[in-house]
């Protein structure tokens, strides 16, 4: 092994690990956020309906300027993009807090997604370029850092909460420090150049036929984790009696197997495959939820959720690498694929509550068991080319790559 390989290799190392935490500090706003909506309702005024229309707005504006990533990344590189818009979406942590009103309120939350939408697909671009270069899987990971993050400002959060803190001062620290670390962290991060004869991407188009196909996949993933995420404290407290504090460590369960499976989930990738990964997963999901639906009791409904969080843990992951993988533009794939799980994101706790008042949460969630179900009968979709770096030793410059590493 040459010395400029060697130093290509420790070039990678570190690239990888820098835009691990680049997905830890984009969590780590997330979970600071939620846990200061109480203090931010009562700061605004507002009741719990006006509440519910105001945080569909980040899903709103994310999906509206999620296409704009690429076009951004293109103009001014991938690295300085990444740079650009995580730091628009770290500061962005200080504007809910700040609305006086439910107008002002959406307002802030609509930009607040935006900068979400768009710094997620240029981490996600780059999370699959270093992917493909190393010539293994680390995208599950990377998302498995994202929870890790989310879990820390959630952590940072609660203690604000505890205290009485002002939401204001909280999240104003909060931003300062996420964004100076996370300008220090895009220093290491690669940066491709586009090929020289790769077409800017438009400032908006509809995803590709690509990224619809994958993006269904996405879709049934986060709608059962979406689902999951906001009604299983409900669904063991109203529907099997369970109490307040296992209802809630249900929730804990349901995350925590979905940090765990992400962290490990490359190892599994890189020994089964995409595919086969997924369609295992969506059948652990399936029994988790066939065990929720006939569960006689708390305790068996818990160890449902847990299995559907474990199966669809590195679904979304994988969908974002094949969509990368799938056509000449990357990010506008990428884009394609997120605006559709953020929009199942956003219809499926509504989509369950509606069910479940027509008919019952025991029937809401036999929909969750039937998309889980869609995983395995769709894992397909996610089959795509071999990694390009596989036909060279991980971290060489004989890698084929769209451009050269900045």
């Amino acid at each position: 092994m040459t010395a400029e390989t060697v130093l290509s290799s420790e070039r990678l190392r570190r690239a990888r690990f820098a835009v691990a935490a680049v997905f830890c500090v984009h969590g780590a706003v997330t979970g600071s956020f939620a846990t200061r909506i109480p203090w931010i309702q009562e700061h605004a005024g507002v009741s719990a309906g006006q509440l519910g229309l105001a945080l569909a707005f980040p899903a709103l504006g994310a999906s509206l300027a999620m296409p704009l990533a690429g076009r951004i990344s293109h103009r001014f590189g991938a690295r300085t993009a990444l740079r650009g818009l995580l730091a628009l979406w770290t500061l962005s942590l200080t504007l809910p807090s700040l609305a006086p009103n439910i107008w002002g309120l959406c307002g802030a939350l609509f930009v607040y997604g935006a900068t979400a939408g768009m710094s997620d697909v240029a981490m996600n671009a780059l999370g699959v370029e270093t992917e493909n270069r190393l010539g293994r899987s680390i995208m599950s990971s990377l998302h498995g850092m994202w929870s890790v993050g989310a879990l820390i400002g959630s952590a940072a959060g609660t203690v604000a909460a505890h205290l009485g803190g002002d939401a204001r001062l909280h999240h104003l620290t909060a931003a300062l420090v996420l964004t100076v670390l996370g300008l220090a962290l895009c220093q290491g991060v690669l940066d491709p150049a586009p090929a020289e004869e790769e077409e800017a991407p438009p400032r908006f188009a509809l995803p590709p036929k690509s990224a619809l196909v994958i993006g269904a996949i996405g879709f049934c993933a986060v709608f059962a984790e979406g689902a999951s995420l906001d009604w299983s404290a409900v669904y063991l407290r109203d529907e099997l009696g369970g109490s307040a504090g296992l209802a809630a460590a249900s929730t804990t369960a349901f995350a925590l197997t979905m940090a765990l499976a992400r962290l490990a989930g490359d190892r599994v990738v890189d020994r089964f495959g995409a595919v086969r990964t997924v369609r295992v997963g969506g059948a652990a999901a399936t029994l988790g939820g066939i065990l929720v639906v006939l569960a006689p009791n708390a305790v068996a409904a818990t160890a449902g959720f847990g299995l559907i969080g474990l199966g669809v843990a590195v679904v979304v992951p994988l969908a974002f690498a094949a969509a990368a993988r799938s056509g000449p533009n990357p990010s506008e794939a990428i884009a394609g694929v997120a605006t559709i799980t953020y929009t199942s994101g956003l219809i499926a706790p509504s989509a369950i509550g509606g069910i479940a008042d027509a008919t019952s949460l025991v029937f809401s969630f036999g929909l969750v068991t039937a998309l889980s179900f869609g995983l395995v009968l769709g894992a397909g979709v996610l089959r795509t080319a071999p990694r390009a770096a596989s036909a060279a030793p991980a971290g060489t410059d004989a890698a084929k790559s769209p451009g050269p590493v900045g």
